[in-house]
């Protein structure tokens, strides 16, 4: 996902990336890939299967992208470094024939453009290996007791309320506060981590608003204000959390330099959290669809670890991501020049019948599962091992501790469908 914070238009000096002779009649591709409509972001995976069997690359005139929806392009585009998260480390944007963002976005293009997720070599390199002497193994096994902890004391007060809200109760707070800890971010502060989190990934949405825009600007502003300020006491003060080790990570005499470590930080919090919320959600409504796969994830707790992975697999809690055309590429015959913009469709992949067998069923102990719910390439997710220990940590609780779940409400899907989630999920026990 790139953040699109201006419509992307035709770019000045390059072709508009439209097909030179565009399908007579309406447009199959606009008919079935639509991503602001309710009802496809409830359930788009029908309309991902007519895509797939349409072809392996579409032209999609609304956002100006080209859709790759199977699983083995996904995957060989995402290690191809003839694309990139970003084009700034080889073009300036007039090369590149694409509009500089507005002017009053710029704190957000500040915040987000110097974070790993939006970097390419050699800063990308240079930043991850500083970011990986602290983000250890031995970091996220450090945590493990306190997720635990965390997740018993979140299930625990379901418990005693006798039911409640699965997203604002479990799913949103656990990996918060453990971000929060692996920081070391006071906890009286920590209840401002979550909105500023989703005013800022609001910008990941296709086309977003002005509004979402001027949400995500302040966030980035008043975020950006906070660590600084933690930042500063963390190097006067050191202690055992992550920004006190990024503050001392180095290499050859290099550090990171104060932004490179305020995005980092808002990186870990946005990226560490988003999929995990909504792969906690959504993973528990597919399994109070599938009462059978329930049970026997209850009975066999040893089916956990693959029951996850799958969760992730059959429903994806990210389902696009972008690419940008550095140099001219080919998908099955269409050629994609320099400056174009790939849409990366992960749901699609995860469903692929080419490389899953039986992919519309919940099978939780696959055993052959290369989902790419955690990317992959050099962009594959840092945080990885701490997600699935979060979600081991809360379904396990879970499984174990109520025993009777039941739905209380059908639930309503938030609006976007690049980062999709449930608004809430209301259960009994």
């Amino acid at each position: 996902m790139n953040a699109r914070a201006h419509a992307p238009g035709p770019p000045s000096g390059l072709p508009s990336h439209a097909p030179a002779e565009p399908p007579a009649g309406p447009d199959p591709v606009a008919r079935l890939f639509r991503p602001a409509d309710a009802d496809f972001a409830a359930d788009p995976y029908p309309a991902f299967a007519e895509l797939r069997a349409l072809g392996r690359v579409h032209w999609y005139a609304p956002t100006r992208q080209y859709l790759v929806p199977h699983h083995a392009d996904v995957s060989a585009l995402l290690r191809d470094r003839r694309l990139g998260r970003t084009y700034l480390h080889r073009f300036t944007h007039e090369e590149f024939g694409r509009p500089a963002p507005p002017p009053a976005h710029e704190p957000f293009h500040t915040l987000n453009d110097h974070g790993l997720l939006d970097l390419e070599a050699p800063d990308h390199t240079r930043i991850r290996r500083l970011v990986t002497k602290a983000f250890t193994p031995r970091t996220v096994q450090r945590l493990e007791p306190v997720v635990r902890r965390l997740a018993a004391g979140l299930v625990g007060e379901l418990r005693r309320e006798g039911g409640g809200d699965l997203v604002a109760q479990l799913a949103e707070p656990l990996p918060v506060a453990v971000i929060a800890e692996m920081l070391g971010i006071p906890a009286a502060d920590r209840g401002l981590l979550r909105p500023w989190s989703a005013d800022i990934c609001g910008m990941y949405e296709l086309n977003p608003s002005e509004e979402t825009a001027a949400r995500a600007v302040r966030a980035s502003v008043e975020f950006g204000d906070y660590l600084r300020e933690l930042i500063a006491h963390r190097r006067e003060d050191p202690g055992e959390d992550l920004i006190s080790a990024l503050i001392a990570a180095h290499d050859e005499g290099d550090r990171l330099s104060a932004q490179e470590m305020v995005s980092t930080c808002v990186l870990l919090l946005n990226a560490g959290h988003e999929a995990t919320v909504n792969t906690t959600a959504n993973g528990w409504w597919t399994l109070l669809r599938h009462p059978g796969a329930q049970e026997a994830l209850r009975a066999d707790p040893a089916l956990l670890p693959a029951a996850l992975e799958e969760l992730m697999r059959y429903d994806t809690p990210l389902q696009l991501f972008e690419r940008w055309v550095l140099d001219d590429i080919e998908i099955d015959g269409t050629v994609i020049p320099r400056g174009a913009e790939l849409a990366l469709l992960f749901g699609s992949a995860n469903r692929d019948g080419a490389r899953f067998e039986r992919p519309d069923e919940l099978d939780l102990a696959r055993a052959d599962n290369p989902h790419i719910s955690f990317g992959a390439g050099v962009h594959y997710c840092l945080g990885a091992p701490l997600a699935r220990l979060e979600l081991a940590a809360s379904f396990g609780e879970l499984l174990h501790r109520a025993p009777a779940l039941r739905l209380v409400a059908e639930p309503e899907w938030k609006p976007g469908f690049v980062i999709r989630g449930l608004r809430e999920l209301r259960v009994e026990f």
